[in-house]
């Protein structure tokens, strides 16, 4: 090769997409890729599934061997070497052969620097007893298999209730293992928000999966069996035969700042819109860079395999001489949990909150995934964030059996391309009865926020309960409130509200629900027509119920 010498540190994701990238835009560079450990390119977000035994043969994990590199793209991959050094004004790095502690000095026109992150490993005493793994690497699922199978486990504890330590979860179980899961913050899948997160911790009740919320590990130990006892926070024992560590990851940046490169404010490396760093020779991508929030503007670390590649794609057409651009991350993440599956995109409530953000509302339904005459209808609970200034879409999050993903990856567009409410509801999407409704649940979602904004159908806050600002109607059938009604709340039904108006206060806002939020706005037309400040608690009793089950 006569071209540029292009050194790449770290494979996975965002360093094999940058150098496949590259060899296709540049047939003369000399591209290497440094990788520390002895695989150059796998399926990390498959771990916990081949922990579980859904993937059965490791070798299903590798994406891409050293042989493939090398034939298809004749790209030079060195695994088992670490780089421990930047020497930014001679332009070359130092590397490490971590089987004999040899070392090298390789030069470069252009860096890239894909270290990704490493599993968090909390300062809590008898952390490193063994039976206590991280789940990261190919070598942590082997291990972690092997423990399973030579100790003949029957229960474990998961220390982390998010996105990997639920699929954690599920995998073990899917082993026959009794779970235990214990979450520092006072819900599971913590950038859900809450009344989001209750339907996916009713689901693990109903798997058998014990659920320790607002609580944290203080200490590990051995009990006179010599199985792992973890004692809490709050004083609890937790007797399990493995522990497995979802507590999150931290950027690898050790390598970078030696090299007095810039860090962001989260602490990952600050990187430009062409994922150049602070020094023009070297790039960055992955989960050891700082991204924007396209909504919020929060600058933060997303360890996600889909930014992950597309920053890896951008640090080589930059490198190329091309004018292209990261616009951004918005975080759109899904997770299965037991026949669930949970997706989400953009901002939550709690994250535009957290911004400082304002002019905001959210709405909640609860349709089905496609007609209900046909035959298999399931529920797609979902919740929509726009802003109401001009009915921008925000953020959204769902929860549900089936067509979950469709929905939100629809929505993920409508964000990307500064799509209104007013655009969802107008949205054409394919329809036939076993895979939709001629009114999309993303149409519902639109035309409920339209009517909001329009004034149609005003929304009321949820917190207005139990204040007395509001008085509350509820229109749902007597049979339904049978099973349980908002204290304080009158209940007329739908039918018979025409004929009872006189029981209907007007001095005051009226809060209405009924069900999942249909009958409601039927209600709140009628009561708005005849002087009624009348609102719709949207989502219903749904929504009141996973409210209040997740307080």
């Amino acid at each position: 090769m006569t071209g540029k010498r292009i050194l790449i540190v770290g494979g996975v994701a965002g360093g094999a997409s940058c150098a496949a990238r590259l060899r296709r835009l540049d047939e003369q560079a000399a591209i290497t890729i440094f990788e520390r450990g002895p695989y150059v390119s796998f399926a990390n977000c498959g771990l916990p599934y081949h922990v579980g035994g859904v993937i059965a043969d490791e070798s299903k994990l590798l994406v891409a061997t050293p042989e493939l590199f090398r034939d298809r793209f004749s790209i030079t991959i060195r695994t088992g070497h670490e780089v421990i050094a930047i020497d930014k004004t001679a332009k070359t790095i130092q590397v490490r052969e971590v089987a004999t502690g040899s070392l090298a000095t390789h030069a470069y026109d252009a860096l890239v620097l894909a270290p990704g992150a490493a599993a968090i490993k909390p300062p809590i005493p008898g952390i490193d007893l063994p039976g206590i793994f991280p789940v990261r690497t190919i070598p942590d699922a082997r291990h972690v298999r092997a423990w399973i199978t030579d100790r003949q486990a029957t229960s474990a504890l998961v220390i982390g209730g998010g996105f990997i330590g639920l699929e954690m979860v599920e995998n073990l179980a899917h082993r026959g293992l009794a779970v235990t899961v214990i979450e520092k913050a006072d819900q599971v899948l913590p950038p859900l928000d809450r009344e989001m997160a209750t339907l996916v911790q009713e689901r693990l009740a109903s798997a058998r999966v014990s659920v320790h919320l607002g609580d944290g590990i203080a200490a590990f130990a051995l009990d006179a069996a010599g199985r792992l006892e973890a004692t809490t926070g709050r004083g609890q024992r937790i007797i399990a035969d493995l522990v497995i560590l979802a507590v999150g990851v931290r950027p690898e940046t050790a390598l970078a700042q030696a090299a007095n490169l810039t860090l962001g404010s989260s602490g990952g490396i600050a990187v430009d819109e062409t994922m150049r760093t602070s020094d023009p020779a070297i790039w960055a991508v992955g989960d050891a860079v700082e991204t924007v929030d396209v909504v919020t503007g929060a600058r933060q670390i997303i360890p996600l395999a889909g930014p992950a590649n597309r920053q890896g794609r951008i640090a080589a057409e930059s490198i190329c001489g091309r004018n292209a651009r990261f616009r951004g991350v918005q975080a759109t993440a899904v997770c299965g949990v037991f026949g669930l599956t949970v997706a989400m995109t953009g901002a939550s409530e709690k994250a535009l909150t957290r911004a400082g953000i304002t002019g905001w509302d959210a709405v909640r339904l609860h349709p089905a995934h496609h007609v209900g005459y046909y035959p298999g209808a399931k529920a797609i609970h979902l919740k929509l964030i726009y802003r109401r200034a001009d009915g921008r879409v925000l953020g959204a999050q769902a929860v549900g059996e089936e067509g979950v993903d469709k929905r939100i990856d629809v929505l993920a567009m409508a964000i990307q391309l500064g799509a209104t409410v007013q655009d969802l509801a107008e949205a054409e999407l394919c329809y036939a009865p076993q895979y939709g409704a001629a009114k999309d649940p993303v149409n519902l979602a639109g035309f409920i926020a339209d009517n909001a904004l329009s004034g149609d159908m005003p929304l009321s806050e949820w917190d207005v309960l139990g204040n007395g600002s509001s008085f509350v109607l509820d229109v749902r059938e007597p049979a339904e409130c049978a099973r349980g009604m908002i204290p304080g709340s009158l209940n007329i039904p739908l039918h018979q509200l025409r004929d009872r108006l006189s029981e209907v206060p007007t001095d005051k806002p009226v809060a209405v629900l009924c069900a999942a939020g249909q009958r409601a706005y039927y209600a709140v037309r009628i009561l708005r027509q005849q002087g009624v400040d009348a609102r719709n608690l949207s989502g219903g009793w749904q929504t009141y119920s996973a409210l209040v089950a997740g307080r």
